[in-house]
């Protein structure tokens, strides 16, 4: 090997190693595509194991087509078996199925207690549901229980907890007892709350902190909850505390947004797509 081949192979064993189970997005604003987008942005080689095609635009979901869960598991096993994964993300899994393939794969693996970030994605931004119902048991019994973080909007924490969440101290009220309920550490993300700041709250260690920016306004978009999980799973896969991990996806999150891309459509209407690259 010469001393250019080897500078390059030390080089790539220094790059953290990452691995998204998610959805693919064809407008490429969420799912899989924007979680590489955001390893690639925060220095993280990413890798992919797929468990559904989504046809979508933001604002619209037109069909969703799950993957076998046994080719999940098995992009899964392929992976485990061949990169040093530091860090581990699940996105939308759709199916009860699905979700128990990705548990059981993780457990076959995760003999160094890798961190699991479980985005449970049940709503889209839309609006749309995109998870069966069976699923919601699964997560709880299943992939909660692996998870170093779950990061339910307020949306998908009132479907868990079957409760309204309506403001800033109801908000507290949730994320405290969704840890308590699932015995894991949550940060309740409460970017659909109304007010000049966007504010997520993570309860972890018995301890509540808050993260916070300004609301940016006039932007309609999607794949943020994915990016900002993905930021984070970037975080901890290059050797941040979680902590430090939320912070630094929260201000990557927030810089996306604020320097978001923007279509003129033939119909006069603009379409808006988050920048991971500001």
């Amino acid at each position: 090997m010469g001393k250019q081949e080897n500078r390059r192979s030390q080089s790539a064993a220094t790059v953290p190693v990452a691995l998204t189970i998610a959805g693919s997005d064809s407008s490429a604003g969420a799912g899989v595509q924007a979680d590489l987008k955001t390893f690639s942005a925060l220095g993280v080689y990413g890798l992919t194991a797929v468990s559904c095609v989504v046809a979508e635009i933001p604002g619209k979901v037109s069909r969703i087509e799950p993957v076998s869960a046994a080719l999940v598991r098995e992009q899964i096993n392929v992976l485990a078996e061949t990169f040093p994964i530091a860090a581990i993300k699940t996105g939308l899994l759709y199916s009860r199925e699905i979700i128990k393939a990705v548990a059981r794969a993780i457990v076959d693996f995760k003999r160094d207690r890798i961190p699991l970030i479980v985005d449970p994605v049940m709503i889209a931004t839309s609006g749309d549901r995109l998870l069966e119902p069976p699923a919601v048991e699964a997560y709880e019994t299943e992939l909660f229980p692996l998870a170093a973080l779950i990061t339910p909007n307020l949306d998908e924490a009132a479907w868990l907890l079957e409760t309204k969440i309506k403001d800033r101290q109801s908000m507290e009220k949730a994320v405290r007892e969704l840890a308590k309920k699932y015995r894991v550490s949550v940060l309740l993300k409460g970017g659909h709350l109304a007010g000049s700041a966007a504010v997520d709250l993570l309860f972890a260690g018995n301890k509540l902190t808050e993260f916070s920016a300004p609301f940016v306004r006039g932007v309609a978009t999607h794949g943020t909850g994915c990016t900002y999980s993905a930021a984070i799973t970037a975080g901890l896969a290059s050797g941040l505390s979680l902590e430090d991990a939320i912070c630094r996806a929260k201000k990557f999150v927030t810089q996306s947004i604020r320097g978001r891309l923007r279509w003129t459509l033939r119909s006069g209407k603009a379409l808006d797509a988050l920048n991971h690259s500001p």
